[in-house]
């Protein structure tokens, strides 16, 4: 007897419509969704595969893995992990997939959940951990680091012009425990006045990046991607701010170019935007979505 995939979901799946056309899910195929979430896309494309079986499903929140579990009832397998452990374990078992997609964003339920402390909006705990398994939350990052790192650390990941100031402010006042008192802090040491945006959202950003390795993971996961797609296989990235876009960029660039271990196209010749393409999803605002097609698997002559 078939099991169907349930039509719930608790969040709305960012560029949905130009993810599917990308991804081209076709009867029987494989697919692997390194950041499931709450299973928007993947509910999407397996309707489109028909075989919940080929897929896999991977996340490192236990709260999405939890969610998830009427995908696994369905047949498809879940991997409770952090999406560059995923791919090497999956390279390493020899496993290829017609469809790869990685979305960066944050779920809207984390951002929505007060006790995780992603959000400028919900006081909450300090923590903002994607896995809760791993011991450096944002208390801990902003209540021990020097002021010289964590300045370095805003600037980097933040890109806020003025981490020195933000710096300054947190070790003042330190320590936090709860994301209201340290959004305080952050917006009397910007004094950005008016604005649409919070003053602390490149500060919260910044530490979030920080706490969850979010770069020095998705840098790794990029070339073990390529031993994970079949040929004819197509590899789907949705980033949300310019310094994950910026790596994915470069990566497809060099691999188009170089023709590194095999032949790449890409699907995308400049990325798609949520704020053009996904209009009625406010969380897909700033959202980039960048593809390529494997096309033969086979090593350039020297």
């Amino acid at each position: 007897m078939k099991k169907n995939i349930p039509p719930q979901q608790l969040h709305l799946p960012v560029l949905l419509d130009a993810t599917l056309a990308l991804l081209m899910p076709q009867k029987g195929e494989t697919y692997l969704d390194l950041t499931a979430g709450y299973g928007g896309h993947a509910r999407a494309v397996l309707n489109g595969t028909g075989v919940p079986s080929n897929a896999v499903l991977v996340d490192r929140d236990e709260n999405a893995i939890a969610e998830l579990g009427s995908f696994k009832d369905a047949g498809a397998t879940l991997l409770h992990a952090d999406f560059y452990q995923a791919a090497k374990q999956l390279a390493e078992e020899g496993k290829r997939f017609d469809m790869i997609l990685l979305d960066l964003g944050v779920s809207s339920p984390q951002f929505d959940r007060a006790e995780r402390g992603f959000s400028l909006v919900h006081d909450g705990p300090l923590d903002m951990r994607m896995d809760e398994r791993e011991p450096l939350t944002a208390a801990k990052l902003v209540n021990t680091m020097s002021e010289t790192k964590l300045a370095s650390v805003i600037y980097r990941y933040g890109e806020e012009p003025k981490s020195r100031a933000v710096a300054r402010a947190i070790v003042r006042d330190r320590p936090f425990t709860t994301t209201a008192e340290l959004a305080a802090t952050v917006a009397n040491a910007t004094r950005w006045g008016r604005s649409k945006v919070h003053p602390a959202t490149r500060t919260f950003q910044a530490l979030r990046i920080a706490v969850n390795r979010e770069l020095e993971l998705l840098e790794s996961t990029l070339p073990v991607l390529l031993t994970l797609l079949a040929p004819g296989g197509r590899l789907a990235i949705i980033s949300f701010h310019s310094l994950e876009d910026r790596i994915v960029k470069h990566f497809f660039k060099e691999l188009i170019e170089s023709g590194y271990e095999a032949e790449y196209t890409a699907l995308t010749k400049k990325p798609i935007s949520g704020a053009t393409d996904d209009v009625h999803n406010p969380r897909a605002r700033s959202a980039k979505l960048r593809a390529v097609v494997k096309i033969k698997n086979q090593k350039r002559k020297e």
